[in-house]
């Protein structure tokens, strides 16, 4: 190969290599760039706000709670509780929430407890199926509730 072909190909390649570089915008999908503005306001609000939701165990239409938290229900309001969802009563007066299916399981007394029935204080109930289960308050109440649940 002679002199000339040789840097015409050189040539061609410094070419190409300078397209390649100048469509390779910094900012793409290819090359994000992630700015201090957007971690300090995007970012850690985020954060903050998913910690915040994580510690408390609920929110005002329902929540998940992998511990025991503390539910105020006002009377008329119901909670509608996801399988394995457990509830204790802890003041107050509610009733259960059961379905043609069964009602939820007392685990203290070894009983399960269908659809109207008075909801026994410091009990251990557990919603065996999320089919609209759950507990409505017959007087305002305190709850402690683990697991995924809705209020109405």
């Amino acid at each position: 190969m002679n002199k000339r072909k040789i840097a015409l190909v050189v040539a061609l390649c410094v070419v190409m290599a300078g397209v390649v570089i100048s469509y390779a915008q910094p900012g793409d999908e290819s090359d994000p760039v992630v700015t201090l503005s957007y971690i300090k306001d995007t970012v850690i609000p985020t954060i903050y706000d998913y910690i915040d939701d994580k510690l408390s165990g609920k929110t005002d239409n329902g929540g998940e709670a992998e511990k025991f938290s503390v539910l105020e229900l006002a009377e008329g309001r119901k909670i509608i509780c996801d399988s394995g969802c457990e509830i204790i009563l802890r003041a107050g007066e509610a009733e259960i929430i059961a379905t043609e299916k069964g009602g939820l399981a007392d685990t203290t007394m070894g009983a399960d407890l269908a659809d109207g029935t008075a909801v026994p204080g410091n009990h251990l109930l557990i919603v065996p199926v999320a089919d609209g289960r759950g507990v409505e308050a017959v007087k305002d109440c305190i709850l402690m509730v683990k697991g995924k649940y809705s209020v109405k």
